[in-house]
């Protein structure tokens, strides 16, 4: 049965839709420069939901997304980057994003999935630092490459980028303590033409040869 998010997408946006996964991995690269056209919610929210799939160590799925629109991403950028330090900002552009989305995690929903009959045995439900690696940090990096993913599919720029005064944003979108923000997500349509790269770009991408380490390192 086709879910009600999908069928709220636009028939442009399903028209524009990649059948070939290579492609899309190939093509993905972060947006610095987009225009004001608003996006639809529903695409955004097509998004958020395929990217949900991605692996949670005992499904439990602690990942969340703090979506910001209209009015609410000039809040977040007075926040991170206020009027005054805005002069001279390299990518101008970037401030026009109609979306962002700020990727968090949530470390106690681990402990209470591992909590739980069928976990309890593991241990890992006494505390987070009976974990031998942060899984809620993990799986949700592996949502939010998802996430990244699926905007390329729908033909979306994107930005991911580490959020500055934490201490700020907190108490502006009222996000709790104990919740982890890996970072943030601008989302909109590019401005073709208007494209310019970060620093890191020209940096030649490792093959596969030097990544794998067969039978040894």
């Amino acid at each position: 049965m086709v879910g009600p998010w999908l069928k709220a997408l636009s028939s442009s946006a399903l028209a524009s839709k990649s059948v070939n996964f290579a492609d899309i991995v190939r093509s993905r690269r972060m947006s610095r420069s987009f225009s004001d056209q608003a996006v639809d919610t529903a695409i955004v929210t097509s998004c958020i939901d395929l990217a949900s799939r991605a692996p949670s160590a005992g499904k439990s799925q602690g990942w969340h997304v703090l979506l910001l629109e209209n009015e609410s991403t000039q809040r977040y950028w007075d926040v991170t980057l206020p009027v005054e330090r805005r002069e001279g900002f390299a990518f101008p552009l970037l401030l026009q994003a109609p979306v962002i989305a700020i990727s968090m995690c949530d470390p106690t929903a681990y402990l209470e999935r591992y909590s739980e009959p069928d976990k309890k045995a593991t241990g890992l439900g006494e505390g987070l630092d009976q974990w031998p690696a942060p899984y809620w940090t993990i799986d949700a990096s592996f949502a939010t490459m998802t996430f990244l993913l699926a905007l390329e599919d729908v033909k979306l720029g994107a930005l991911f980028f580490a959020h500055s005064n934490e201490a700020g944003l907190r108490q502006e979108f009222n996000i709790p303590d104990h919740i982890e923000i890996l970072g943030t997500i601008a989302i909109g349509y590019e401005i073709e033409g208007q494209k310019r790269q970060g620093r890191s770009a020209q940096r030649i991408r490792r093959s596969a040869e030097s990544i794998i380490h067969q039978k040894n390192w």
